[in-house]
């Protein structure tokens, strides 16, 4: 890593911490602190993790994404849609709508409602204020500092692994249980209010626990910030089934964009490979 970035990857960090450190002052995040935050998040993202910069790939996966927010979010957020050029399974979002999809899970999905119901599911997190609960609970435990040191692994890191790597499993604590399945509920709810069929969700859950059988370490990340089991493909199945035929009907699982996007996906240079930095104290 040249001296620059390690520099520039420092000031960052010192951001977050005394924007969050100044959070602390109340228990309360505000809509304007969690954009602020995320905003912090997404500038140490974009310098330490390897971004597709194509636009026919970032602008399909961007207006998937903004079609499902726009049927969903109630808070007038500004959404922010990026695919991380990683071959590991893994999509995560951070406070505020900015939300991440690893090339590596575009690749696993066969259809257009499997990765809208992955983005459905970020963007629930975010709607919900998951992660901004995170912090407040670590606020009112430990104070700011250690907030922010429990949830983005900031105070016993390297540069390289502070808050991020390219699996996005070091920016946050994983999600609790509940947290998923309200996840789950709001992905399946925002793909029906977006004209999408929401049985992607569970296809591609199955589609993971698949390869996890055969392939263990190609979506470890995954794994490890989103707990997934069989329970949760039956819940979201049950769910679904609760929605009449006439609302089912007529409802988009793939498009020729989605497959065009792909294929563009496919024909870009491979991702490139993590590089390891050993930790400083």
């Amino acid at each position: 890593m040249s001296n620059s970035l390690v520099f520039a990857a420092r000031a960052v960090r010192r951001a977050a911490l005394l924007g969050l450190v100044a959070i602390g002052a109340s228990c309360a995040i505000s809509q304007q602190q969690e954009v602020q935050l995320g905003t912090t998040y997404a500038t140490q993202i974009d310098t330490q993790l390897p971004i597709v910069r194509d636009s026919r790939v970032t602008g399909y996966v961007t207006s998937l994404g903004n079609s499902l927010a726009a049927v969903t979010d109630t808070r007038g957020l500004a959404w922010h849609f990026a695919v991380v050029d990683s071959k590991e399974v893994n999509a995560f979002a951070v406070p505020g709508g900015w939300v991440y999809v690893n090339r590596g899970l575009i690749a696993r999905a066969q259809t257009m409602n499997q990765l809208a119901g992955v983005l459905g599911h970020e963007i629930g997190h975010v709607t919900r204020r998951h992660s901004v609960q995170q912090i407040q609970q670590a606020q009112e435990v430990d104070g700011g500092l250690t907030a922010l040191c429990t949830l983005t692994k900031i105070c016993n890191s390297g540069v390289s692994q502070a808050a991020i790597n390219l699996g996005g499993t070091a920016l946050f604590a994983k999600f609790s249980r509940s947290d998923e399945a309200q996840a789950d509920e709001e992905g399946v709810a925002t793909l029906v209010k977006a004209g999408i069929d929401p049985r992607g969700i569970p296809e591609m859950f199955r589609l993971l626990l698949e390869e996890r059988k055969s392939n263990p370490s190609a979506v470890d990340a995954f794994f490890a910030t989103h707990p997934l089991e069989e329970s949760r493909i039956a819940a979201t199945n049950q769910q679904i089934a609760a929605y009449t035929p006439a609302q089912m009907r007529d409802l988009k699982v793939d498009t020729d964009a989605f497959q065009q996007m792909k294929r563009r996906l496919n024909a870009l240079p491979p991702s490139p490979t993590p590089k390891t930095v050993a930790a400083k104290p």
